[in-house]
């Protein structure tokens, strides 16, 4: 696949995950969190810490609570998000290749998961937070707090 396949495979991917925003926000899974940070889990027993977390609601409005990314068809969807400070994101890993969530600013970085694996972050401090899959750069995503 070309890079301007990948790119309108993103948008179709990101607009049809705002779609379900309402539904996944009751559907996050957690897995071992850590306070102030984030935490990433598996069927087994692997867990990654942060220093800080997340959350996001349905058209751009900051809710606390919880939220989901999903990851999958090397790309994150939805990819930007508006949370209150205090939510707990979740990104959900359903792809063929390993990636991960890396915060541009270093707030934040999960090891390389796989299918069924989760990571978590709870943002707690307002701002503008861009990431990264550090394996497949292109993927990309901003959670803005407020």
């Amino acid at each position: 696949m070309n890079t301007n396949s990948m790119r309108l495979c993103r948008v179709l991917v990101a607009a049809a995950g705002s779609l379900t925003v309402a539904v996944i926000i009751t559907a996050c899974s957690s897995g071992s969190k850590t306070a102030g940070g984030g935490s990433a889990s598996t069927s087994g027993s692997m867990s990654a810490s942060t220093s800080s977390g997340l959350s996001m609601s349905p058209g751009g409005a900051p809710a606390s609570g919880s939220m989901m990314i999903d990851v999958k068809n090397f790309s994150f969807a939805p990819m930007d998000i508006t949370v209150a400070v205090g939510t707990k994101v979740t990104w959900k890993f359903d792809d063929s290749a390993a990636h991960t969530v890396k915060a541009e600013d270093g707030s934040f970085a999960s090891p390389a998961l796989h299918n069924g694996q989760t990571y978590d972050f709870t943002f707690t401090k307002a701002g503008t937070y861009k990431y990264i899959c550090s394996i497949h750069q292109y993927m990309n995503g901003t959670v803005t707090v407020k």
